[in-house]
């Protein structure tokens, strides 16, 4: 910085406004003084900065190894908006999301010193290793249950999503609608399940059975709703299927299209998510739209937030919950039953 000083004929003072964008500094002397920067390629110290103001301007992200599609969309969009936001990043992605993982990777983080952490809390068990952090430590839990309010948190209305889906199946004329649920031990597949069964109840419709499915991450993916839609696919009398997300629908055209059952003449189908190449499916899928953009920007806005109010007096006595609605998208895989 003094170097900077020397060659632009001031004070570093006046350099260290300059860089901290101060009001009261001569716009020929901003000028001066950065074309002194440029010529020198000078750059701030961050890690003796940090020493002086104690903020790194880095936020933790806790994710996990996964290919799924949600996760790995909100994962970029935290990431994206954090970067907006002026900060950078320091993403831990554990395997297994159990308690002590969780909290080795919240460990590692801090000694990082994160400022805050915002962590995608697809179990209950990453929202309970958020709320053993130090009371005034800024934490934010993206997706979820919806029933912790131990920690600050936003996610997409999936009750709301799934009676979305069904509904628009009854409206159709549909009788009932099956459902290829998600992994049992994840809240999102057993929210979608929830809705989908409350609106076949309100609407007096039956209920169908929900085949068991396994408690791993691959219960999510294209070859379990094949397998699971293999028999609904011999049964004539299944006119509609909601499926927990689009890899599920994918392998459930798959199929109705080997046994011969003709989308949507035959049988209408669902998806949740929106993912990309769900329009391109044949016949493009029917689905519910999640915004993982806006999940991005309100986590990292809850986490900002808590900037203001270190103090944890000053806290409110709940922590504030951010719920999004999703959106349905009609397409081509859903018609009035034949």
């Amino acid at each position: 910085m003094r170097d900077v000083a020397r060659l632009a004929g001031v004070s570093h003072q006046t350099v260290s406004r300059v860089l901290n964008d101060h009001p009261h500094v001569r716009e020929e002397t901003r000028q001066r003084v950065l074309e002194a920067v440029a010529a020198l390629g000078y750059r701030r110290n961050l890690a003796a900065r940090a020493l002086v103001t104690r903020r790194t301007g880095t936020l933790g992200i806790v994710g996990f190894e996964t290919t799924l599609f949600g996760p790995a969309s909100v994962l970029y969009a935290i990431e994206d908006a954090a970067r907006r936001a002026g900060y950078f990043v320091s993403v831990t992605t554990i395997r297994d999301l159990d308690r002590r993982s969780i909290l080795d990777a919240l460990e590692r983080l801090r000694m990082q010193s994160v400022e805050a952490v915002i962590a995608i809390a697809h179990k209950p068990a990453v929202t309970a290793a958020l709320a053993q952090l130090p009371t005034a430590f800024p934490r934010v839990a993206v997706g979820g249950s919806g029933g912790e309010e131990t920690v600050p948190g936003v996610r997409v209305d999936n009750v709301a999503g799934a009676r979305l889906a069904t509904q628009h199946l009854l409206d159709l004329g549909h009788s009932s609608v099956h459902h290829i649920a998600g992994p049992a031990d994840w809240p999102e597949a057993r929210q979608r399940e929830e809705g989908w069964r409350a609106t076949l109840e309100d609407a007096g419709a039956t209920v169908p059975p929900v085949r068991p499915r396994d408690t791993a991450q691959r219960a999510w993916d294209a070859r379990t709703g094949y397998e699971q839609g293999r028999p609904l696919a011999r049964d004539p009398s299944v006119t509609a299927v909601f499926c927990a997300n689009d890899a599920l629908a994918l392998g459930v055209l798959r199929a109705l299209h080997e046994a011969g059952r003709i989308v949507p003449d035959e049988v209408s189908v669902v998806g949740f998510d929106d993912a990309p190449e769900s329009g391109y499916l044949i016949p493009p899928l029917t689905t519910v739209r999640q915004d993982f953009a806006a999940l991005g920007q309100q986590g990292i806005s809850l986490l900002l937030d808590q900037f203001d109010h270190t103090d944890h007096t000053d806290q409110p006595s709940a922590p504030r919950q951010v719920v999004l609605p999703p959106v349905l998208i009609p397409r081509a895989s859903t018609a009035p039953p034949g």
